[in-house]
């Protein structure tokens, strides 16, 4: 008699177990391991407070250009009242025209300077270029009223005498001129970093797991 065909019992098999191993250095999951924000973001930050201080400062080199180059607009008084002497002049224009066209040179040397020194964009630059602007323009706007003739006309008139003629106080009608400077630098400093900043790495081409031992 034979004993009944009974099957063997199953193998103790069990798939190899791996020991995990770290990545290897410099490797980083979905390539998001950038830097960390502390010591980065600090950076920006005191990168952003340089360019800030720095723009507002160039006003008043712009403020001096604007009170040197701007036309002077000519006034005449009659003893009783004061009027332009010319009255189809065009120098209050050219007040304003000028005062636009040096914030603009102004936001490009900006921008460029800013890009040559950090090819990179980012927001702290972004509001540093923006904040830094503005406040140029406004150092710049008040600095060409202080340099430029006396903000009292009635008394000037009254100094030079009746039928003299005598320059206008600097003033800028135009108040959006004081934008210029921000609105110039945050292009051109778009289209350079559009153009020419360093392009990130593609995560979904360039993401690598290590191999397995």
């Amino acid at each position: 008699m034979t004993a009944p065909l009974t099957p063997p019992p199953p193998p103790n098999h069990q798939p190899p177990h791996h020991a995990w191993q770290a990545p290897p250095p410099g490797y980083a999951f979905g390539h998001l391991g950038h830097e960390e924000d502390g010591p980065g973001m600090k950076t920006e930050l005191r990168e952003a407070a340089v360019i800030t201080v720095a723009m507002a400062l160039s006003g008043v080199l712009l403020g001096v250009l604007w009170w040197w180059l701007a036309p002077h607009v000519p006034l005449v008084s009659d003893s009783s009242a004061v009027y332009l002497k010319d009255t189809e002049g065009e120098q209050a224009i050219g007040v304003d025209g000028t005062f636009t066209l040096l914030a603009l040179g102004f936001g490009l040397v900006s921008a460029l300077a800013v890009f040559l020194v950090r090819r990179r964009g980012g927001i702290p630059l972004i509001i540093a270029l923006t904040v830094g602007g503005i406040l140029g323009s406004l150092l710049a706007w008040r600095l060409g009223i202080w340099l430029g003739p006396t903000q009292d006309v009635a008394a000037h008139a009254k100094e030079v005498g009746k039928g003299v003629t005598f320059d206008a106080p600097l003033e800028l009608n135009a108040k959006g001129a004081l934008l210029a400077w921000s609105v110039a630098a945050l292009l051109v400093h778009l289209g350079l970093t559009a153009l020419f900043a360093p392009r990130d790495p593609d995560p979904y081409q360039q993401t690598q797991y290590p191999p397995a031992p």
